[in-house]
């Protein structure tokens, strides 16, 4: 847990995460909501705030895992580039406790939070480790739930602030083709216990991709 494979090592994979302490993160509000703890970055959920890579990424494949407890609502956030601003400024793939959901919406765990639904209900139910990969690919972004696919966008589809491609608002005070793709990676408390382990990360350039 929380190591690298000699496989990733070539892949070119880094941890976030060292299962030990917080070292290259930063919380935006009280830090006593996180805590390094066996191997696991813990939410305590006491406090509404994130967790967030100090370093910076624009290309990348992210891997992770996650667990709640039941009903918690949580997310994780990329191409954050505003720390002030969170909600208008970070992409975020949804965790919900939406197992027993019929219907995907724009809020069930997997989405593209606002702005895509997942393809299907890939999400495990509360209390169980779900895996996660956010790829972003310049303006192709990829969100894979549980090993399956869930959610595939082209960001640059989205070209007038409040609006979807479809004509149907969204929460975005900008239009997210035109935003900066160099962005913080982060974590939210939503006011619900959560926990997260084997962070890995591996950037894309023009020889990985």
């Amino acid at each position: 847990m929380n190591s690298l494979s000699e496989a990733e090592k070539k892949q070119g994979y880094s941890l976030l995460f060292d299962g030990q302490t917080l070292n290259g993160w930063a919380a935006t509000s009280d830090p006593e909501g996180w805590l390094a703890h066996n191997g696991l970055i813990i939410c305590k959920g006491e406090t509404n705030g994130y967790l967030y890579t100090t370093d910076q990424f624009e290309d990348f494949i992210l891997q992770l895992e996650y667990r709640t407890e039941p009903g918690v609502n949580s997310g994780v956030f990329f191409r954050w580039t505003d720390l002030e601003d969170p909600v208008n400024t970070g992409l975020e793939m949804q965790i919900w406790d939406t197992f027993d959901q019929k219907e995907m919406v724009k809020n069930s765990s997997g989405a593209l939070y606002d702005l895509v639904a997942p393809t299907s209900n890939a999400v495990h139910q509360a209390g169980e480790w779900n895996e996660v990969i956010i790829k972003c690919d310049r303006n192709l972004i990829q969100l894979t739930l549980n090993g399956t696919m869930v959610v595939e966008a082209d960001i640059d589809q989205w070209s007038v602030a409040g609006k979807n491609p479809d004509g149907t608002d969204n929460k975005f005070t900008y239009a997210w083709r035109d935003r900066p793709r160099l962005g913080h990676i982060g974590l939210q408390d939503h006011g619900g216990y959560a926990e997260f382990r084997n962070i890995k990360i591996r950037t894309l350039d023009s020889n990985t991709k």
